[in-house]
């Protein structure tokens, strides 16, 4: 299933991908709704019990995928047809989508994807709880080009962080107070193996904007797991407190979650169709 009018998806991919089956041999229907009929197509593709169902859209679109088929569902071959492309990134590499399904189809093998289960919710590769979710929203009107609305929605943001910590508890270990909690999946670490059995868990301990610009410039010219406000380790479990309703953003997409979260580990969330591991290449 296409999504044409997704980031990187032009009018001619359906065809694409059309062609690119028919040449390994594989029998298949290729759908492009409208995005209105996106969610209606998506069901009623699943519905029909495909051995594989391909997703060329968005990080929503392919973690709806991931909800709705589940562990004995359809294996999924999320490509990267959207702005981040979390997931795709994380199972075929930062490829264009024609690499990324030529892959799928000459090398990919049936793979359990493990995930983070969260009142309901499900994401594949991170969720990001605290104040540093509400900057979401200046992060699409840049996205689409509305400068002066996401520099508005960004001071909006400003004022509201450091107003209310977490309060959190990973695994069994003591509780701890931080700003945000940061919790990334196993095929989406880079610490972590991708059939590893936790999250990789990290409390950011930022307090005021200075912090907030010398977190941001470790990230760019090393690691940020090193900078002295992160707190990290992996956990199967974590118990999320705020006094209030917590922002937070699940593999790209914005929610609010309650005032007590729990987060756990689930280690068949979805199948993939994807390649084997660098290290057994």
């Amino acid at each position: 299933m296409a999504n044409v009018a997704s980031g990187s998806v032009g009018p001619d991919a359906p065809e694409q991908i059309a062609r690119m089956l028919d040449e390994h041999g594989v029998d298949a229907k290729v759908h492009a709704p409208a995005p209105d009929a996106l969610m209606d197509q998506l069901k009623a593709s699943i519905d029909a019990a495909p051995d594989l169902l391909i997703t060329l859209a968005g990080d929503g679109t392919v973690r709806a995928a991931a909800e709705l088929c589940g562990p004995a569902g359809p294996i999924i071959a999320p490509l990267p047809g959207g702005t981040m492309n979390m997931l795709p990134h994380a199972v075929y590499g930062a490829v264009p989508w024609p690499e990324a399904l030529r892959a799928a189809l000459e090398s990919g093998e049936e793979r359990d994807l493990g995930g983070g289960c969260i009142e309901g919710h499900r994401f594949l590769c991170a969720a990001i709880l605290g104040s540093p979710a509400r900057f979401a929203a200046a992060r699409e009107a840049v996205r689409e080009r509305k400068l002066l609305l996401a520099w508005a929605r960004a001071k909006r943001a400003l004022r509201r962080a450091f107003t209310g910590r977490l309060r959190y508890r990973f695994d069994d270990r003591p509780p701890a107070k931080a700003e945000a909690v940061l919790l990334i999946c196993p095929i989406a670490s880079k610490v972590m193996r991708a059939d590893d059995p936790a999250l990789e868990a990290a409390a950011l301990d930022v307090r005021g904007a200075g912090e907030v610009l010398r977190l941001g410039f470790n990230a760019l010219i090393s690691d940020w797991r090193a900078d002295p406000a992160v707190e990290g380790r992996s956990c199967k479990v974590a118990l999320i407190r705020s006094a209030h309703p917590i922002p937070a953003i699940l593999d790209g997409e914005t929610v609010t979650l309650p005032a007590v979260t729990k987060v756990s580990f689930d280690p068949r969330v979805c199948r993939v169709l994807a390649p084997p591991p660098r290290d057994e290449r």
